[in-house]
């Protein structure tokens, strides 16, 4: 295990290296680049006979139990440095929208996405069954946290999409989790399981993750008032985080919304000034280094999973349709909700298209994807899951800040001059 987190550290550092010196992309978009890259090239080799290479880096994929990495490890630090940094009076004030989005907008996703793909992939030449489809729009609907907060870094969003972007992908998780396991009961069952036991399920792993997350960030809350060390601050953090997250999946409720919940009441009590000065600057400082450290890492390793994924002409044509899709389900599920609750928002017009282009997927679908019951349709959705991703990671992440400064321009545009 320590040779595999050294093997991970040394080639994130490089890559990252590389990236500053010699690219200049955003940290994040730019390591994976390289590791796609400098994968596709060792497949190459792979087909014209020189196959060590390529085997050699399939051998130290393999040993990285990526869905376990991240969904036990990695996600909760990444969740909780992301709700420290989230300002909860203002995401009070859009509670409503992050809310419709986080609920409707992403079960609404799930089902377009799963069944538009069950009618128009035999058109295709490509046959998946029916909860095979409903498991990919589960895993692929929810936005990813780790991807939106590492793109939102270097573009230019209008502050209350920001927050609004920010604050569905923390919280669609819970509902993205449920969809995910009701999908994958009807794989296990053959059966399609009731409306109620959905909610119960939502129950459960919502409200549980919420009233877990609020004991826990109060528990934390109060033992930081009375510490004023950093070595000590840090390691109550990480305690919590880590010990907090294997509580959660031990009570069956959802640990990442627990770990949001976490982050919301720690980062909301020290900015009332509740916390002492050096304990809030130890906060900032070590979970903010912290948050880009694991980002940087799980990128990596998302460009570095593609040796693990099987890619033909038929799967590739899939993809293309699957993108659209993707793209069609998010803009519907992202314009219904805002449009029914255009009275009460005060949004730049237009806000749903860069709503729909900053739906980000990431890591947590992959992991999703390669936790599925081997087989042939399991490698089907790891490849649909993996063209998604890089292609919502490099197209639409690169391209954001663009849409966001014509979004800017237009809004300005129509506002009547100062008087």
């Amino acid at each position: 295990m320590l040779q595999i987190a050294v093997w991970c550290l040394v080639v994130t550092a490089l890559f990252a290296y590389i990236n500053h010196r010699m690219i200049g992309l955003p940290t994040t978009i730019g390591v994976m680049t390289i590791a796609m890259v400098i994968s596709l090239g060792l497949i190459g080799l792979d087909h014209i006979g020189l196959s060590a290479p390529r085997q050699y880096e399939q051998a130290m994929m393999a040993s990285v139990d990526f869905p376990g990495v991240l969904m036990r490890g990695m996600l909760a630090l990444l969740l909780f440095a992301g709700g420290l940094h989230v300002d909860l009076a203002r995401l009070r004030r859009l509670k409503w929208p992050v809310g419709a989005l986080a609920v409707f907008g992403t079960t609404a996703s799930a089902l377009l996405v799963g069944l538009a793909l069950w009618k128009i992939l035999p058109l295709v030449e490509l046959h998946l069954p029916l909860a095979y489809c409903l498991v990919f729009g589960a895993l692929i609907s929810p936005t990813d946290a780790v991807a939106v907060a590492g793109v939102l870094k270097s573009a230019k969003v209008p502050k209350a999409l920001e927050d609004i972007i920010s604050g569905e992908s923390l919280f669609n998780d819970a509902v993205g989790v449920v969809l995910f396991a009701l999908a994958l009961s009807m794989i296990k069952t053959g059966e399609v399981p009731a409306w109620h036991d959905g909610l119960l399920l939502l129950a459960r792993e919502g409200g549980g993750g919420i009233v877990l997350g609020l004991l826990l960030g109060y528990l934390l809350f109060g033992l930081l008032r009375g510490v004023d060390s950093y070595e000590v601050e840090v390691l109550l953090t990480l305690a919590t985080v880590m010990g907090g997250y294997g509580l959660a999946d031990h009570l069956d409720c959802s640990g990442p919304l627990a770990m949001v919940v976490v982050g919301l009441v720690v980062g909301t009590k020290s900015r009332t000034r509740a916390l002492p000065a050096g304990t809030r600057d130890h906060l900032e400082r070590f979970w903010t280094l912290m948050d880009g450290l694991l980002n940087t890492v799980l990128f990596v390793l998302i460009g570095l999973e593609i040796v693990r994924v099987s890619f033909s002409l038929g799967i590739l044509a899939a993809a293309a349709v699957t993108i659209l899709i993707t793209l069609t389900a998010r803009a519907i599920s992202v314009a219904t909700p805002l449009s029914l609750l255009a009275v009460v928002l005060d949004l730049p017009r237009g806000g749903w298209r860069l709503l729909t282009w900053a739906g980000l997927r990431g890591g947590v679908s992959v992991a999703l994807a390669l936790s599925l019951p081997s087989g042939p349709e399991r490698e089907v959705v790891l490849a649909l899951t993996y063209c998604v991703v890089v292609f919502s990671i490099l197209a639409q992440g690169l391209t954001i800040q663009r849409i966001a400064c014509t979004l800017a321009a237009r809004t300005e545009a129509v506002q009547p001059p100062p008087t």
